[in-house]
């Protein structure tokens, strides 16, 4: 499917910006077909790796892939917008206006800087988004509550181990009361990626690391992965909850299995069981990896769901389709009835489509108040 997707974006900057440049037909020829290859960097990572959803290449490697993808998609999209704006002239004069090749020399440079652009953005380590959130019913003993949100790191040959150990360097200086992890940590099995998740083992909090998993655990041996999780220190919240209990006070971490779970052969999300036995009144945050059923959470009394999956939708506009495909939630507060839900956009993302252009990665610190 992808690498057919991805293909469209290609014929388009062949035939419609390469083929009209005044250059050598060999240097057209050639240009087009390192695009080609480009564009086929999932099916190459499909037949050399065995899936699109961890390409085993070296990171330079998936970096240029990344760029000159990005790059074919960018110059795509304003060649069409410059053949509509051709379109629209021809209207007013007649004939189709002749389009100057320092126009597409143009448009071709702004395509190469703003993919550069938004792949380095996508690689970074986050910085740190503070977010409040005040909460009905919050006991006073919570007020101040520290908890930080790491979710979709997608630690792979694009996101290693040097990169994951300076998430947990700046993770661990906020000095949390808790960290929560909201699924998507890897792209890869665990023979693969033991040495670059290796670092998540150090990610420290005075109330302990919870983690639930995403979506991709399941496409790399859920079991095993779990399994992993513990061994990295990791409490795994699968339909599930803890108390948090200092002195007669209680808040309750509740977390539920990804909703593709069942496709997998895997225990679907189940929110009555995670909730089964809390203390009665008590407020309740619950990590849920994908938000399209926050209105189900909402009826259960959670007050608070966090949320990723959607890395915010990575590029302006695009932001709008990821949008509808996740029930309107994809980046940010939402009120979903009496509970808030919070979509995170992600500490990083897909190694197979890395590029961020508007929404941004974040290391989410969460304070909790109490509602007034």
């Amino acid at each position: 499917m992808f690498h057919l997707m991805f293909g469209l974006p290609w014929l388009v900057v062949a035939t419609r910006f390469l083929w009209p440049l005044p250059w050598p037909l060999a240097i057209k020829v050639l240009i087009a077909l390192l695009l080609l290859v480009a564009s086929q960097y999932h099916y190459i990572s499909r037949l050399s790796s065995g899936s699109v959803f961890a390409p085993e290449l070296p990171r330079p490697l998936i970096i240029a892939f990344n760029l000159a993808m990005a790059a074919t998609i960018l110059l795509a999209v304003f060649q069409i917008a410059l053949d509509l704006t051709a379109l629209v002239l021809a209207l007013f004069k007649g004939r189709l206006p002749l389009v100057p090749p320092q126009v597409r020399y143009g448009l071709g440079m702004l395509a190469v800087v703003l993919s550069a652009y938004g792949v380095q953005q996508a690689l970074r380590v986050p910085p740190l988004k503070d977010v409040e959130v005040a909460i009905l019913g919050l006991p006073a003993a919570f007020d101040g509550y520290r908890l930080v949100q790491l979710t979709d790191l997608h630690i792979s040959n694009l996101f290693p181990a040097t990169w994951a150990r300076a998430v947990v360097e700046r993770t661990n200086a906020l000095d949390a009361d808790l960290i929560v992890m909201t699924g998507d940590l890897i792209d890869g099995d665990v023979a693969h990626r033991a040495r670059d998740v290796a670092p998540i083992a150090d990610l420290k909090a005075r109330d302990g690391v919870y983690a639930i998993p995403g979506n991709h655990e399941y496409f790399f041996d859920y079991a095993a992965w779990m399994r992993q999780y513990e061994a990295l220190k990791l409490t795994p919240l699968l339909n599930r909850h803890i108390v948090l209990r200092p002195g007669e006070a209680a808040l309750v971490i509740a977390g539920v299995t990804d909703r593709s779970a069942g496709r997998f052969g895997a225990t679907p999300p189940d929110l009555g069981a995670a909730l089964a036995g809390a203390p009665a009144g008590a407020p309740v945050i619950l990590l849920d990896h994908q938000p399209m059923d926050a209105a189900r959470s909402a009826k259960k009394g959670i007050a608070l769901q966090l949320s990723g999956h959607t890395h915010g939708g990575m590029v302006w506009g695009l932001d709008r389709i990821v949008a509808r495909a996740n029930n309107g939630f994809v980046s940010g507060f939402y009120r979903v009835g009496a509970m808030q839900l919070y979509v995170n956009n992600g500490t990083a993302l897909w190694p197979g489509f890395a590029l961020r252009l508007g929404p941004a990665s974040e290391l989410t610190r969460i304070t909790l108040r109490p509602a007034r």
